[in-house]
């Protein structure tokens, strides 16, 4: 081994401490200037008469070399070549060294700052924990809600709302983006953005996830390049915070978290252990799209229930004093909103009960269930009463006739095989299904085969194919199908590139289909609420799936009662949402509303608003929770919306 140079060793010392930090740097420095003036002195010192010892000639130098103001004084060629250097070696060392460790100190600790590095010291506070597809939706939605959101504040002793998110990454375009967000805008200051990868407990601390009131876990896109999916994710974070209010000894917080699989629901509930609420993110899309092809028209009303800011909403009111009151009555005082059913305790739990007759009384500790665009609309209105639907009960649930539908699935991602499983649960009803995508057969196959084990009332055939290829719509034929349905993959880099592999399918689709002549019901899956403007829609339904998910997530967090609603309406059975036909003596001209609801009332359902034939000039064909008392104006081929029974399912 050669044997190092003592200038390879002075390098390596001073490297050594330089990269300890600012506080060692100007050290390094400091030394530096002693030393430099140090010299200095001593080579002035032996002048006659100029200095009486070497402490003076010290702070000679060192004037020198801080301050160059003082070189003018100096007598003598020596001494004016002495401070000439020092003055020099002032510029390099002491001004050009000096700021530049401050300058560089300064901007590193901004720049830490601006990460989000430091623990937040809030209470009470909701915590989203990563930055998905659903996150800027799902905070524009806390954001937004105000009745609902008045009540949750209440409930946890606070009078204002905090929102801190945990990011990989922080920086000054991720709060652009928040900023110029639609529906976020100044309120951006209402939001905490911490960094942080939420796998790590370091980051659950950062965010303070045991004082906050509500921790949300949102999905992500199941990565391809990935041993981890989103569920094993959300476990390994719901471990981390419990193992934290372990050792702690805290109690464990109020968690709603989103569950691609619902199968996995039992390992999460004993994973954590404490107040958890899933959102099967796959089951509800996968409802909210069977439904939707079973009933046309039907992604209107899920988008004006879920996405538009100014639509209706599901509400749950629990209000003692109501108790002892028929729904009828609970009705008839509330024009502008819907009365859907009650919530009521079974011992431990709840029962919903959709379209409960209206002679049934709310009995305390009960939940009324609602219809509204606002929170106040759910409150009795003062000096207006309206006549008293009478909604029979419905003991026996009538089967529509058997139907086989052909369905063209163009693309491909995780909530395929949770699709497939859907459509196989409607007794009666059979499908062939054809899936088109560049992935292996055999690996959608094999993930098919996990959900629906063994073939049922659906039949799947798969194409490997690219349908963005030149020719390959036209080979498939899907105007040979009763519905095409367009998903976005979650195999591309980033949302927007599958969502623009998506818009650009319709549009191949649509130019067939034209040529052709023939329109199947058309279903588009998009990411992006933004995109959904770019496409001038014929006779296709946009779903916006993160939006969709981000809102029952928000509405859970809000009120946990509302998943037992939810999973009633989308996930499990029970109540549908679907169309009726009006009769013909409701299509006079003066018909309102509250006639239209008493017309279906007597078959033990619930009506919602009205599905014209015709759009309006802004496209739209719904019109949900009207004035019950203003002319309906009614046409041929326009529809009641309704809340109804399905079918009974295995």
């Amino acid at each position: 081994m050669t044997p190092l140079r003592f200038i390879d060793r002075l390098k390596f010392f001073l490297e050594r401490q330089l990269i300890r930090g600012a506080f060692f740097q100007l050290m390094v420095v400091g030394l530096l200037i002693a030393l430099i003036s140090l010299i200095g002195g001593l080579l002035v010192l032996p002048l006659e008469g100029a200095f009486s010892d070497l402490g003076e000639a010290l702070w000679w130098a060192f004037l020198r070399l801080t301050d160059p103001g003082y070189l003018g004084d100096d007598q003598g060629s020596w001494r004016r070549v002495v401070a000439t250097l020092l003055t020099i070696s002032g510029y390099v060392v002491f001004m050009g060294t000096l700021v530049a460790i401050m300058t560089r100190w300064l901007i590193s600790a901004m720049t830490n700052l601006e990460r989000g590095l430091t623990p937040v010291s809030l209470k009470h506070h909701i915590a989203v924990l990563g930055w998905t597809s659903r996150t800027l939706p799902l905070i524009t939605k806390l954001l937004s809600t105000t009745g609902r959101m008045r009540l949750f504040l209440h409930r946890n002793d606070t009078k204002r709302l905090r929102l801190v998110a945990l990011a990989e990454e922080v920086s000054a375009s991720r709060e652009h983006q928040l900023r110029s967000e639609s529906g976020v805008g100044r309120r951006a200051r209402q939001v905490i953005l911490r960094s942080g990868d939420p796998l790590q407990s370091e980051a659950l601390r950062r965010v303070a996830c045991l004082d906050a009131a509500a921790v949300i876990i949102p999905g992500s896109t199941q990565a391809t390049n990935s041993l981890l999916n989103a569920d094993t994710e959300t476990i390994k974070i719901l471990l981390t915070i419990a193992a934290q209010a372990k050792d702690q000894r805290r109690p464990l917080p109020y968690v709603v978290a989103e569950l691609q699989d619902p199968r996995r629901e039992r390992i999460l509930h004993s994973a954590f252990g404490g107040d958890l609420e899933l959102v099967a993110g796959d089951a509800t899309l996968s409802r909210f799209m069977v439904q939707t092809l079973r009933h046309p028209g039907l992604a209107e009303v899920f988008q004006e229930m879920m996405i538009l800011p100014d639509g209706n909403e599901l509400y749950i009111r629990f209000q003692d004093e109501w108790a002892g009151e028929p729904l009828a009555s609970l009705d008839s005082r509330r024009p502008s909103a819907i009365v859907l059913g009650v919530l009521e305790r079974a011992g431990s739990g709840w029962v919903v009960h959709m379209n409960a007759p209206s002679e049934q009384r709310l009995r305390k500790g009960d939940g009324l269930i609602l219809l509204a665009r606002r929170f106040e609309d759910t409150n009795p209105a003062r000096g207006q009463t309206l006549e008293p639907l009478h909604r029979r009960p419905r003991n026996e649930v009538e089967r529509p006739p058997s139907r086989h539908r052909r369905i063209l699935i163009l693309g491909w991602n995780h909530r395929v095989p949770a699709l497939l499983q859907e459509l196989d649960s409607y007794p009666g009803e059979t499908a062939d299904v054809t899936v088109a995508s560049f992935w292996p057969v055999e690996d959608r196959q094999n993930m098919i085969n996990g959900y629906v084990p063994e073939p049922g009332r659906v039949g799947c055939q798969h194409v490997k194919t690219d349908f963005l290829m030149e020719g390959e719509i036209a080979r498939l034929a899907p105007e040979r199908y009763d519905t095409v349905m367009l998903l976005t993959s979650d195999r591309m880099g980033s949302n927007e590139e599958a969502d623009a592999r998506a818009m650009v399918g319709y549009l191949q689709l649509q130019d067939h289909l034209q040529q052709t002549g023939t329109w199947p019901q058309i279903l588009l899956e998009l990411t992006d609420p933004h995109n959904e403007a770019l496409l001038l829609a014929r006779n296709s339904e946009i779903f916006l799936s993160p939006v969709m998910l981000s809102h029952l997530l928000a509405q859970v967090a809000l009120r946990r009662e509302l998943r037992l609603v939810y999973d009633e309406l989308f996930t499990q059975g029970g109540a549908e949402i679907g169309f009726r036909a009006l009769p013909a003596e409701l299509l006079a001209a003066d018909t309102d509303f509250r006639a239209a609801a008493q017309s279906v009332a007597t078959s033990g359902e619930t009506a919602l608003g009205i599905h014209r034939a015709q759009p309006t000039p802004e496209g739209r064909h719904l019109t949900l929770n009207p004035d019950p008392g203003e002319p309906l104006n009614l046409s041929a081929g326009d529809q009641l919306v309704v809340l109804g029974r399905e079918p009974e399912r295995h």
